[in-house]
């Protein structure tokens, strides 16, 4: 069989077809990139990322956050006055954002440890949050404005430069601006949100509708560009917290209208929960996402790669799922490499299958051990 480039092998495993060999794409993000480049004084998730898949060799799917925020946290509108501030205490940064409607005064705040160059990738707590009544809730619903065409002009511009930068190298696969759940979560709280479905249910519904359908405009607008995928952050609302009946009543009909509209303008969907989902598989299943990340097994997750190859066979490509938080920073060359073979002996039948880790490398992760990884899957993968 032809020897392909790391773009062809993704996009095959993607459309359901069988490659060369299966793909190897461990996540990288700025923890990592800032730990393999000490010299850098700042790392880019595309154009650092695929210096190190050039380095080592692997098969880059790049996530940046680039296009993770909304146009209207990044930006004034009418009736929708923007402010943003900065600090740094103790070893934290704080980020505090506020909106003023005509109606309310939204406040948000954001906090995480200052790592450096890594601060970028660091996924922060809401200490405070938009939405803290139904006065918030209205307003933000009244008042949040649509996509603006500068905004769309600059997703444009932004993934064309990714996608000449990878060539074949690789592929782009941002978070855009969705799940639904996730992103609410960010502007009112889980107990909050878990009690309004009981307490205010059409409030729940005018919410999360509203922000569905704002999101399958700004994403379809995300899939008509250059990009190949569209990664969907899916953690929140995962197996630990919701059971299928739950989740089918009150996030899945919010999520698959944005499934769908990212396939219809013609890029695939890489939906990520890196814990609880075994409960969910139903779900994930009619909801459709083109692949899920990262199948991970116990004690981060309840998953096994047997029983989710067994369950979705050819409805859904699957990516992980080498434990990197316990087993590949401590483990052997060699018990990394034989770890990696018995992977891959599960995951490569039939196609349907990217190997990578089940989260982004970590620091301190031995460099040894990410090549024996990473030659390992190659060997064991091919076709």
């Amino acid at each position: 069989m032809k020897i392909l480039t790391a773009r062809e092998r993704l996009q095959l495993v993607l459309s359901g077809q069988i490659p060369d060999r299966v793909p190897v794409s461990p996540f990288v993000q700025d923890e990592y990139l800032s730990y393999f480049y000490p010299k850098k004084t700042e790392v880019d998730r595309v154009y650092d990322a695929l210096e190190l898949a050039r380095e080592l060799d692997f098969d880059l799917i790049a996530k940046p956050r680039t296009l993770e925020i909304p146009h209207f946290l990044r930006k004034s509108f009418p009736s929708w006055k923007l402010g943003r501030e900065k600090q740094v205490h103790n070893g934290r940064i704080y980020f505090r954002t506020t909106i003023e409607t005509p109606k309310k005064t939204l406040t948000q705040v954001l906090v995480g440890p200052d790592a450096g160059v890594a601060s970028a990738g660091v996924h922060l707590s809401t200490q405070e949050y938009f939405l803290k009544d139904q006065e918030d809730i209205e307003a933000f619903i009244e008042f949040m404005p649509e996509i603006d065409s500068e905004t769309i002009t600059e997703m444009n511009t932004i993934t064309s430069q990714w996608r000449k930068a990878l060539g074949e190298d690789g592929i782009a696969a941002p978070w855009g601006w969705c799940g639904v759940y996730n992103m609410v979560s960010q502007y009112r709280s889980i107990e909050s949100l878990m009690m309004d479905v009981y307490e205010i249910p059409d409030l729940y519904d005018a919410l999360l509708s509203k922000l569905s359908g704002q999101m399958v405009i700004y994403n379809a607008h995300l899939a008509s560009t250059e990009l190949e995928c569209v990664g969907i952050a899916g953690n929140i609302a995962n197996g630990a917290i919701f059971g299928s009946d739950f989740f089918s009543a009150h996030v899945e009909p919010y999520e698959k209208p944005i499934i769908d509209a990212i396939h219809s303008h013609g890029a695939y969907t890489i939906y990520h929960n890196c814990g609880m989902a075994k409960g969910l598989y139903s779900n994930y299943k009619r909801m459709g996402f083109t692949l899920w990340e990262t199948v991970s097994e116990h004690p981060v997750g309840d998953n096994t790669l047997q029983d989710a190859k067994g369950y979705f066979g050819d409805s859904m490509c699957l990516l992980g799922n080498l434990d990197q938080v316990h087993f590949l920073k401590t483990a052997s060359p060699h018990e990394v490499a034989g770890k990696t073979r018995e992977i891959m002996e599960t995951g490569k039948p039939g196609g349907f299958y990217i190997f990578s880790t089940s989260d982004f490398l970590e620091k301190g992760t031995p460099i040894e051990n990410v090549k024996a990884m990473i030659e390992a899957a190659k060997d064991a993968g091919k076709y």
